[in-house]
């Protein structure tokens, strides 16, 4: 999913208010499986319009690297306080059976915190641009 659907294209809103940890032996019901996934129960979550680096086979040492900081940035950014998740409704999921979401808040002040945004923002994710990888290398 390259960008976020627009408002009429766009299932209901699903609030998640959960503390999120990474994922590993013993994961908890909610945890960052990587920069731009992350695990609610048995569903796996991807967030619409970003690419993080990899965590899992990495290409160099670099993007493992960054991958670790990228895992870091989105359980902060998760954790921040209760979000929505909004599916497409013409695709909620990718290949892979996750659930493409986009992943927003409001914030005290009224505005809209996209997390996709965030990511990007802080250099840890690039805009998915629908497989091609410009690299961490």
């Amino acid at each position: 999913m390259l960008i976020d659907p627009p408002g009429f294209l766009s299932s209901e809103p699903e609030r998640v208010s959960e503390t999120f940890s990474r994922c590993g032996p013993g994961r908890s019901h909610a945890c960052v499986i990587d920069g731009d996934t992350f695990k609610l129960g048995q569903r796996k979550v991807r967030i619409i319009g970003i690419d993080a680096p990899e965590t899992h086979e990495p290409n160099c040492p670099e993007e493992a690297r960054l991958g670790e900081q990228a895992t870091a940035k989105l359980r902060q950014l998760l954790n921040q306080g209760p979000f929505e998740m909004i599916a497409p409704v013409y695709g909620k999921q990718d290949r892979y059976g996750r659930d493409l979401r986009t992943i927003r808040r409001t914030l005290p002040n009224g505005t809209e915190q996209s997390i996709a945004d965030d990511m990007r923002e802080s250099g840890l994710a690039h805009r998915y641009l629908g497989g091609i990888k410009p690299g961490w290398c």
